[in-house]
């Protein structure tokens, strides 16, 4: 699946939030108002993961050419990966919700 196909919005099966496509080039995988994301890769854009569990943000990390980062760790099976923030001027990521996350308050 290309990544243009990947990059469609969602309903946040956290929080309910309706979250849009990005419109940056990019493609979202995690909710801009929570931050939480869903298990659903085990390597980027392959959809083959079997578990489908709801990842809960543990941190903001800066990642070289990435940049400032949200790992996310699943509720289900623990797996972790660190995702992008989305910088998209449509519905970019709650500037609140990661300063709650890099205050330990997330």
């Amino acid at each position: 699946m290309s990544r243009a196909a990947q990059n469609q919005g969602f309903t946040c099966e956290n929080c309910g939030a309706v979250v849009a496509p990005l419109t940056n080039g990019g493609y979202r995988n995690h909710c801009p108002a929570c931050l939480w994301s869903k298990h659903v890769d085990d390597v980027p854009g392959d959809r083959a993961a079997g578990c489908r569990g709801l990842m809960r943000p543990q941190r903001i990390d800066h990642r070289g050419r990435k940049g400032l980062v949200v790992v996310h760790r699943c509720v289900v099976c623990g797996f972790v990966r660190p995702n992008r923030l989305a910088d998209d001027p449509g519905q970019g990521d709650d500037i609140e919700a990661i300063t709650a996350l890099m205050s330990g308050r997330g």
